[in-house]
């Protein structure tokens, strides 16, 4: 059985965090370790981090991890999140020069079925997917606007062991906590042997979550426009590639768990860092 081990992973994928009646709340994260291997760190109750310890997308991190003793896909690791050190951020000169180093080194496809045929014959459940077009993004209202009460219950419950937060502190983490109230998918397609097939998967990235909210809070009920902008026209005209994770529960379904944009392989520079 693998030990406990310090390792030194470049974060590439935060998702939107969601109550959890195990764990507080969690964010699913995932990054590539300095060998090469990737890595899904689970559950990580991020916004409860101390603030020393609260790491970006695109930097380094250093933790203790062990492989997770009840999920057995090759990637996922339980993250001890007391041992965590940021370091430095990989930033986008010359074109993404070093981030395109490390992309490199990820398991990346051109077509869906290549990626699941993975899945099925060397257990990959994180994969670069690169679609070959955008079709369009989709938005969909969320089946409930808000958190469930079983779902608050399970924050409070949580937040309040140990004296963690007083009942107002836990209340108030509760409510800063706001749940994105429309789901958002790609359409998009990719090649097969048949010829092109569309596909459509739902994003859970962090990110997009966070331009929710921005774009919300600056356009009110005119929100829509600019999230369009954002995610069709700019990141459409990118190099937009998909940071594929799957579901422990359901392995043969897909979810988009971060977004990678860098600017086309040409000499121009993009100077895009985030969406927000």
């Amino acid at each position: 059985m693998e030990k406990v081990r310090k390792e030194r992973i470049l974060v590439l994928a935060k998702t939107y965090p969601s109550p959890s009646a195990q764990y507080v709340e969690t964010s699913c994260v995932a990054g590539i370790a300095e060998d090469g291997a990737m890595r899904r760190l689970y559950p990580v109750p991020f916004r409860m981090i101390e603030e020393g310890r609260q790491f970006r997308k695109w930097q380094w991190i250093d933790a203790q991890v062990e492989k997770a003793s009840r999920d057995h896909r090759r990637e996922s690791h339980r993250l001890y999140v007391d041992t965590i050190i940021c370091g430095e951020l990989v930033d986008t000169r010359q074109n993404w020069a070093t981030r395109w180093e490390w992309l490199d080194r990820v398991p990346c496809f051109e077509r869906l079925d290549a990626l699941d045929a993975a899945r099925v014959d060397d257990g990959l459940s994180i994969g670069l997917l690169r679609p070959k077009r955008l079709l369009g993004l989709e938005i969909v209202k969320a089946r409930r606007q808000d958190w469930t009460e079983e779902e608050r219950e399970k924050l409070l419950r949580q937040q309040m062991q140990g004296d963690l937060f007083s009942e107002a502190e836990a209340q108030k983490q509760v409510r800063a906590l706001r749940k994105v109230p429309f789901d958002f998918y790609y359409r998009y397609v990719c090649d097969s042997p048949e010829g092109e097939i569309e596909h459509r998967h739902k994003i859970v990235d962090w990110e997009a979550g966070a331009l929710f909210w921005n774009c919300h809070r600056r356009h009110g009920p005119a929100w829509e426009k600019p999230f369009r902008a954002m995610l069709e026209e700019q990141l459409g005209g990118k190099a937009l590639m998909f940071l594929m994770g799957n579901q422990h529960r359901f392995q043969d379904q897909w979810l988009i768990i971060s977004l990678i944009y860098p600017p086309m392989r040409k000499p121009v520079d993009s100077g895009q860092g985030s969406l927000f």
